[in-house]
């Protein structure tokens, strides 16, 4: 047998007892075969393949958990930031608290601070103070005033109107009124007149409720001197629904600008 070809095979002799040794048989043809890599290279290769699809999920495991970690560390450090704040929110208004706490009483008529415990139980009654108003040409005697500025106000259903307040409940009211007139020159038969009047519905006539008369306020050798002199009326009177009041004075003309020396108001008993 040629020993030319890939894969050697044994002789092969039949022996025949009877009739004597036979010629030797060549073992049939190759038949074609095709190249495999050996079995060993293909386990090599499997290995392989399996070891990179392993790392490639190792790989990927550890990138999940490294977001993971960065999700709950954002989480983490927006919980802090939001504490931290509530916390600064909480001194913040604790200092307040304390400076509201550390006020003294106020009284200032018609402007009452906002954490007066009486707040809510006088600010239904009925009551106003209204103050002088500048006027550098007056002609009329009803005079009119400032229901805003400064220690003025109207609260419980008073209503402030072209001079006159106006009640809306009936009942007893104290009500009082100041002037002060002041000039350089005088005439001593003259006499300053101060008054107070109500106007009511369906009464077209005035009624006069309280009246000052200061006469001889000056005399001759007061002239070209500045004089003053003042007039207070006050009164406790009934007062029914929708009664107007208003002040008259004699010489409007000669009443002081200063708004503490006039005012008019009225409040329910």
């Amino acid at each position: 047998m040629s020993g030319t070809q890939g894969y050697p095979y044994p002789q092969v002799f039949l022996v025949d007892s009877g009739r004597g040794p036979q010629p030797s048989v060549q073992p049939p043809g190759m038949l074609p075969c095709w190249s495999f890599p050996p079995a060993h290279e293909r386990v090599m290769e499997r290995g392989r393949v399996r070891g990179s699809r392993g790392l490639g999920s190792w790989s990927l495991a550890m990138a999940l958990l490294f977001l993971l970690l960065l999700v709950f560390g954002a989480l983490g450090l927006g919980a802090y930031q939001i504490i931290k704040l509530q916390t600064q929110l909480d001194g913040i208004q604790q200092e307040i608290n304390i400076e509201i706490d550390g006020r003294g009483p106020e009284k200032l008529v018609g402007d009452l601070p906002e954490t007066d415990p009486n707040r809510g139980k006088t600010a239904g009654r009925p009551a106003a103070h209204v103050i002088g108003r500048i006027e550098k040409h007056v002609s009329q005697n009803t005079l009119r005033w400032e229901p805003k500025a400064g220690r003025a106000f109207t609260e419980g259903g008073v209503v402030y109107r072209d001079g006159g307040l106006q009640v809306n409940e009936t009942g007893l009211y104290h009500i009082y009124s100041r002037v002060q007139f002041e000039a350089n020159h005088c005439t001593p038969t003259d006499a300053l007149v101060h008054s107070v009047f109500v106007r009511r519905p369906g009464n077209f006539k005035s009624l006069t409720l309280m009246e000052g008369h200061r006469e001889g306020y000056c005399n001759l050798g007061s002239h070209g001197h500045v004089w003053t002199s003042g007039s207070y009326l006050g009164s406790t009177l009934k007062l029914e629904k929708q009664d107007w009041l208003y002040v008259n004075v004699s010489h409007p003309a000669m009443l002081s600008h200063a708004h503490h020396a006039n005012f008019f108001g009225l409040h329910k008993i």
